[in-house]
Parts: structure tokens; C-alpha cells; sequence
């Protein structure tokens, strides 16, 4: 599985003179770890994320003087809260339809002043010095919240998530990586099937790692539609992709399973050229609930000091 994690220039850095913030980004991964606009937060001893979460949004209110949102993923419980910080230090949560109204203005203001690229650098850099379990969170971290924002589909969201699945399978998690390269490929077979063949390649190399005879069954089914819609396409050019796809087929019959012919959801893909929905979320996306309004672990009285909260 092939997916360069070389730096492509050294200019990706933050804006220093970027707009007033808008907000704030936060994640909370499943094993606790924490990170703060593409930064992995040091938690140091048994600090609650949350209470990380409201310090560090609160220093950047005071260094503003002025109230900042956040929006935070919380995998540890499957939801999205969205908060209000003063530079008191005392915060809330709001309901979605009280935060800031979205719009590409405010999505390029979050984004200059944090900028995607930047923190793709950070994931690499953290990559080479083989610190993987970082790199993946912080890839992780970044596009939950691409997809939040721009859509499963959007192309930032893909690459986020394209890196995600390399860096599984770096970690020799090749289930996951499986399903993370499997969903770009999807996608990508459904708005831009000219750029699909090596997404899909990508895939077939994780898949090529599993062990398991139902995922290997139920995935290569999958990759074998994909590879047959491409070939039916013509777009077949690289005789490593016509190896790979009849390694998937050879696999499959050697497993004792059926091969049937072309359907499923890659060959019932939506044509290219039809556009993104901002709202879509990848199948294997575990849903996240919203968080309601007034929920305790994120409210801060004015006046308590870090790591006190209400």
C-alpha cells in the first residue's frame, strides 16, 4: 500500500496574520487521547479530556480578549458538543442552531487561520520520527472534522482520510485501514471515476493483509465490483492494477465463494460529475449525536480556576 508521507514544501505553516479566530476545533479520540486545533494536547497524569479541551480553548479567549467558539468531537461518547468560551474561563454548551452561521466565508476564515496543510505537515512529521500513534490521531482528529464541515465527499476530507488509512496500516491495523481505503475508493468510483483505479489499489493492498474469511469475503466483493466497473470503463491502464484485480478474483474462488457478476454499491455508484452533499457521511462513519445544550462536562463557572468545571 502506497501513499507518500514526504513533505511537500516548507510553507504549509499557520497564518500569523490571520483573521480574528472564528473557532476552535477539538477531537477526543476512542482511547482518550486529545487534540486541540492539530495538536496533541500532553494530558499528564488522569486529566479529563474535557477539562484540557476548556483550558486550552479558554488561554486562546483571553489571548483574544474576546469570546471563542469550539466545536468538539468526543469519540470517547459518540457526540458533538459545540461550546461558547469566555476569557474569563467560564463556558457552555449551545444547541446547533445557536452557534455561528455557516458559510464559506467563516469555513476560509477557521481555515487561514488554521490551515489544513499545516497540520497534514505535523501528521508527517510525526510520521517520520515514527511516532505513529500520534500522526494517526492527529489524522484522525482531522478529518472527523473535515467531514463534519465540508462533507465526506469534499477532497480535503478524502485526503485526510486516504492518509488515516495509511497510517492504519503502518500500525498494522489492516481491518481499519481496509475500511478507511475502501471508503475513498468508494467514493471516489461514485464523483470521479477517471482518479479512482489507484484509491482502489490502495485498498486492495490493505485488504490483501486480512485474515478474517467474512471480511475478506464481504470486502473483496466490493474491490472485485470496483475493479470490474474500471475495466468496463476502459480505465484500466497499469498492468499492476489488472494483477491486482485478478488477485482479488483468484483469492475469492480460492476461498470457496461465489464471484457474481458486476452489482453492489460500487456498480451502482452515482455518475461522476454529480455533485457533493455536504451532509453525507461515509457508511463506516459511527454516527455522533448532538450534544444538548447545558451539558455539564463542558460548563465553567467565571472565576474556577483550569480544571474546574461547574
Amino acid at each position: 500500500m502506497t501513499h507518500s508521507l514526504t513533505p511537500r514544501d516548507e510553507g504549509n505553516l499557520p497564518a500569523p496574520a490571520a483573521p480574528p479566530l472564528i473557532r476552535l476545533d477539538a477531537y477526543v479520540a476512542e482511547d482518550g487521547s486529545t487534540v486541540v486545533n492539530g495538536h496533541l494536547l500532553e494530558m499528564g497524569g488522569m486529566r479529563p479530556p474535557n477539562e484540557a479541551i476548556l483550558d486550552a480553548v479558554a488561554m486562546f479567549a483571553r489571548t483574544l480578549g474576546a469570546p471563542v467558539a469550539a466545536t468538539v468531537i468526543d469519540r470517547t461518547v459518540q457526540q458533538v458538543a459545540r461550546l461558547r468560551v469566555h476569557p474569563d474561563g467560564s463556558s457552555r454548551t449551545i444547541a446547533d442552531e445557536d452557534d455561528l452561521p455557516p458559510g464559506r466565508e467563516r469555513t476560509a476564515a477557521e481555515e487561514e487561520a488554521f490551515p489544513p496543510l499545516a497540520r497534514v505537515e505535523r501528521i508527517i512529521h510525526h510520521a517520520q520520527r515514527e511516532e505513529l500513534h500520534a500522526a494517526f490521531v492527529l489524522a484522525s482528529a482531522l478529518r472527523e472534522h473535515l467531514t463534519l464541515r465540508r462533507g465526506a465527499e469534499d477532497e480535503l476530507a478524502l485526503e485526510a482520510r486516504a492518509i488515516e488509512a495509511y497510517l492504519a496500516y503502518l500500525r498494522g491495523d489492516h481491518m481499519l485501514s481496509t475500511v478507511l481505503a475502501l471508503t475513498v475508493a468508494r467514493i471516489r468510483c461514485r464523483t470521479d471515476l477517471n482518479r479512482a483505479a489507484p484509491d482502489v489499489a490502495r485498498a486492495t493492498a490493505a485488504w490483501q493483509r486480512l485474515w478474517d474469511e467474512g471480511q475478506v469475503a464481504t470486502r473483496g466483493q466490493e474491490l472485485l465490483h470496483m475493479w470490474e466497473r474500471l475495466s468496463a470503463a476502459g480505465l484500466l491502464q497499469e498492468a499492476s492494477h489488472h494483477a491486482m484485480a485478478q488477485a482479488v478474483r483468484t483469492r475469492l474462488e480460492q476461498g470457496g465463494r461465489s464471484v457474481p457478476p458486476q452489482s453492489g454499491p460500487a456498480a451502482a455508484a452515482l455518475p461522476a460529475g454529480s455533485g457533493p452533499d455536504p451532509t453525507a457521511v461515509a457508511p463506516e462513519d459511527k454516527p455522533l449525536k448532538p450534544a444538548r445544550r447545558g451539558l455539564r462536562r463542558f460548563t465553567r463557572r467565571a472565576g474556577r480556576a483550569p480544571g474546574q468545571s461547574s
